[in-house]
């Protein structure tokens, strides 16, 4: 297995990115020498690794976008074969504690979402996973009205946090953004405030972009019918 280059430029990224279009990931992951797992439930990121080996995303762990010479963030969008997202996104880890003087322009969210690769993947759950199809990458930013969207929801879920009140935030808050548990089992905890001001132990939480949302990107940039 050979590490692939880091792209020089957003262009090259692109090209690199579009060329796996129209691939099986078995076929990608066999250029690449990495084995396909016989199922995702505890490879669950699996897809997303294969695409930034295969890319030359170079962040890792980091808290960076996966290509931060580039500034762009590489998403998987796992969509079904009409080209509707089959599950929401993992955005980033939502801090719980020390949000003082955190706005949304300085905001790892933010950050995150200031340039994306999005690689949508065929993968309705019927498809062997080396079977599922890479379609059409392509790169976005945010509109005006989409970061104006990002940034109330971060805003509202962001104060809740800060009022002590991370336990009661479901799926109804946010329009585009949501925020819920994320974590590899339920024994994962963190720290938090309760509305009190007192400490206490919670699930990590996580930001999602919700399956609405990025069915609109599908449908503006890969004119699905």
């Amino acid at each position: 297995m050979t590490s692939t280059p880091t792209p020089k430029s957003e262009h090259e990224l692109l090209q690199r990115a579009q060329a796996l279009s129209g691939l099986t990931l078995g076929e990608i992951a066999q250029r690449a020498g990495i084995k396909v797992p016989k199922n995702l439930n505890k490879e669950k990121g699996w897809i997303g690794l294969l695409l930034e080996h295969v890319l030359g995303a170079s962040a890792g762990s980091k808290p960076e976008p996966d290509f931060p010479d580039l500034g762009i963030e590489l998403k998987s969008l796992p969509i079904n074969y009409a080209g509707k997202p089959l599950e929401t996104t993992f955005v980033c880890v939502a801090p719980l504690v020390g949000l003082t003087g955190v706005v949304w322009k300085n905001s790892h969210l933010k950050n995150k979402l200031a340039r994306v690769l999005w690689v949508p993947v065929i993968a309705e759950r019927e498809i062997p996973i080396a079977e599922r199809i890479v379609a059409t990458p392509f790169i976005w930013s945010p509109n005006v009205e989409q970061e104006q969207q990002l940034a109330q929801d971060w805003q509202e879920l962001t104060d809740m946090i800060v009022l002590g009140k991370v336990e009661q935030i479901n799926g109804k808050h946010g329009n585009i953004l949501q925020l819920r548990p994320k974590a590899a089992n339920a024994s994962v905890k963190t720290k938090a405030f309760n509305h009190k001001g007192e400490p206490f132990l919670t699930l990590p939480r996580g930001f999602y972009l919700k399956t609405t949302f990025t069915q609109q990107l599908i449908h503006q940039h890969l004119r699905v019918e």
